[in-house]
């Protein structure tokens, strides 16, 4: 099933039922009163989490959902039955956002969240509620209101503790599949992974945390360059970030392509750039013994307000550290 994350789509509540002008007529009974049952109130649309959904592909194509319309009141003071709610399901994650606006209704991010997210339109009154003294044979009554509508825009967000981020091809992938049970593709190009990836890290029988891949970022993506910024959304409800960088490069360009990174993140969003951010250099398995003493000293030397780790993902080199220095982090973090 194709990963699809953000969806546009139109909901409309009901419109509530007309009241009824009528009159009581029975035999023997020859002025029996006005008896105009109300109408039904028009039904809701509402938007509900589903843990069992993990992508909005439901709605890549059915994109109008319409509440049922209440019923028309009858005689005898009969009111109309109310239109039916429906309920829009979403995955854990996701976030509403009014389209014409740009402004965020809500988030969903808690197992049975539920918002009505359009009320349907009030019920009309029926004659009998107009008699009075004064007023024995009322031929009155108001119609249904109109159920609001409104287009909205479901943007899911997935729900992890630790995102990574850094160039294609950094090792993210592969540190995301040495430290959890996730599948991500791995390769030797660019771009090998296409969506975001879960992975659920376990540090023993009761800790656990949840770590999030995401496509390689290049320079530029913020003008839309490569796969662009449209993945790092989900990296917006993290608690940390790791940043992975390749230490194969001269130094030069190592510090180069950090900045790359740093700068993309920035004209994205400053939130997300002000995280506490990680620094993972990675591939350290591919440097003989001089090459690793002289890059890790500049580094260490150059770069001082970062927490900094040098690993190899792929043969799990410092892995278990991170995993020690990250559990600590998030219980501290998450209290």
């Amino acid at each position: 099933m194709k990963f699809i994350d953000e969806v546009q789509i139109q909901v409309t509540a009901g419109n509530g039922g007309d009241g009824c002008i009528h009159f009581r007529r029975e035999k023997y009974i020859p002025k029996g009163g006005p008896d105009g049952g109300d109408g039904g109130n028009g039904g809701n649309v509402w938007i509900k989490t589903d843990p069992n959904l993990n992508t909005l592909s439901d709605y890549k194509f059915k994109k109008y959902f319409i509440a049922g319309h209440g019923q028309s009141g009858k005689g005898k003071n009969k009111s109309g039955k109310k239109g039916l709610d429906i309920f829009i399901k979403v995955p854990i994650g996701t976030r509403i956002i009014n389209c014409h606006t740009k402004e965020k209704i809500c988030d969903l991010n808690n197992k049975e969240d539920m918002i009505l997210i359009v009320k349907g339109g009030w019920k009309g009154i029926g004659n009998s509620k107009f008699k009075s003294s004064t007023n024995r044979t009322p031929h009155q009554k108001t119609t249904g209101k109109k159920g609001e509508t409104c287009l909205i825009i479901l943007q899911l967000i997935l729900i992890a503790d630790v995102g990574i981020v850094g160039l294609p091809n950094s090792g993210k992938s592969t540190l995301v599949r040495s430290m959890s049970k996730a599948k991500p593709k791995i390769g030797a190009y660019p771009f090998t992974t296409l969506i975001p990836c879960l992975g659920t890290v376990q540090i023993n029988s009761k800790e656990s945390f949840v770590i999030a891949d995401i496509p390689g970022l290049i320079q530029g993506a913020s003008q839309g360059l490569g796969l662009g910024i449209q993945f790092l959304k989900h990296l917006e409800k993290c608690h940390i970030l790791l940043h992975i960088v390749d230490l194969l490069p001269s130094i030069k360009i190592i510090f180069h392509n950090i900045k790359i990174i740093e700068t993309e993140l920035k004209q994205y969003n400053k939130q997300l750039y002000n995280k506490t951010r990680w620094l993972i250099f990675n591939k350290i398995d591919s440097l003989n013994t001089q090459e690793i003493k002289e890059k890790t000293e500049i580094i260490l030397k150059t770069i001082k307000k970062k927490k900094i780790f040098f690993i190899s993902a792929l043969k799990k080199y410092g892995t278990k550290i991170i995993y020690y220095n990250l559990s600590q982090y998030l219980k501290k973090k998450i209290k």
